[in-house]
């Protein structure tokens, strides 16, 4: 096969920072995806409706003439929300979803979360408005190996919040394990979870064997040869409930290449033709626009894209950085070559 013409993708899980990186990552994420829902772990975060419509002008105004691209966004929980906060981010038809993230979990999460049992009340307020929750699946208890933070999380926390919260749409992020693909596999309707294109392509051995690639910490941590395999297992199969979420997140290079590098796996600048790697990997190409571009708009309940891509075969070398503002930026792959490439937009 040597083009595929696809329906116009979706980034359901996507990290455009603001200022000079997010001038930089905007147009290449509005290049890849027609849509994109972006994550509010700012500083400071993006906890209110006013403060995610500013940010949506920030990020339209950073996207260049000519790409059609729609910022969907989304409210970061705290222990302080309130139902209120909800119904203004519903009436808004700005704000698609609400983040929780475990205080302390990854980039930006220090005001997340301590007690969830604390939301339920904004939980309930969610599922009456059709909000959908979007979690970051891991447990911070310092007496967890960090390879473990994932399934713990299902057991002490989310199959829990789910049970409670029958009518909660959830969208288990990134999901990296076995057990996490086997937990979406079980659960009760309007629970589901994106995967992004490192966890599909890659394993911890290629983060840590050999020396430490810190361009591929991410969080949760890139796990092993058999979760990975779970998880392309369920992003090529039929299930509707496994879409598309890339997390990229960048960082400055010298934040990544310190002494305590940040969390985030870059990938925005190729993230189609990685997936495409990945699902040509796996023998199965012709579920490549499901899970890219239709099971993400029907979860979330907005019609799909119209549009199409094109990947044409060939290769083409990465950029080894990209620029943002004094600062650079080091993608996924940087000067390697890929054997798929976005070619053009309709």
């Amino acid at each position: 096969m040597q083009r595929l013409e696809l329906r116009q993708p979706d980034d359901w899980h996507v990290h455009l920072r603001d200022e000079d990186i997010l001038v930089a990552v905007a147009p290449l994420t509005a290049r890849q995806f027609r849509r994109a829902l972006v994550m509010p772990n700012l500083a400071p975060p993006v906890t209110t409706t006013a403060a995610a419509m500013a940010y949506r002008q920030r990020i339209l105004a950073a996207v260049p003439s000519g790409f059609s691209f729609e910022p969907l966004m989304t409210l970061y929980l705290t222990d302080q929300t309130a139902p209120a906060e909800i119904e203004r981010a519903a009436l808004s038809k700005v704000v698609m979803a609400c983040k929780l993230y475990p205080a302390g979990a990854t980039t930006h999460s220090d005001a997340g979360v301590t007690e969830i049992h604390r939301l339920d009340t904004v939980f309930a307020c969610m599922a009456e408005h059709g909000m959908v929750l979007s979690v970051h699946g891991e447990v911070v208890d310092k007496d967890v190996d960090i390879f473990d933070r994932e399934e713990r999380f299902i057991e002490r926390t989310l199959a829990p919040l789910c049970e409670r919260h029958p009518r909660l749409k959830v969208v288990f992020e990134h999901i990296t394990t076995a057990a996490a693909v086997r937990f979406i596999k079980r659960a009760r309707p309007g629970v589901a979870a994106t995967l992004t294109p490192q966890h599909l392509l890659l394993n911890r051995n290629d983060m840590l064997v050999g020396g430490i690639r810190p361009h591929l910490y991410c969080l949760p941590i890139l796990k092993t040869e058999n979760d990975r395999n779970h998880l392309l297992g369920a992003a090529t199969s039929d299930d509707a409930r496994f879409f598309a979420g890339t997390d990229s997140a960048p960082h400055s290079r010298h934040s990544k290449e310190s002494a305590c590098g940040c969390a985030g796996v870059f990938s925005a600048h190729a993230a189609v033709e990685l997936y495409a790697t990945a699902f040509e990997q796996a023998g199965a190409l012709d579920r490549l626009e499901a899970f890219l571009a239709e099971r993400g708009a029907d979860f979330y309940g907005v019609p799909r894209n119209t549009g199409q891509i094109v990947l044409e075969r060939g290769d083409w070398v990465m950029d080894t950085q990209i620029s943002a503002g004094k600062d650079c930026l080091i993608p996924y792959g940087a000067g390697q070559t890929l054997g798929w490439r976005l070619k053009r937009g309709d």
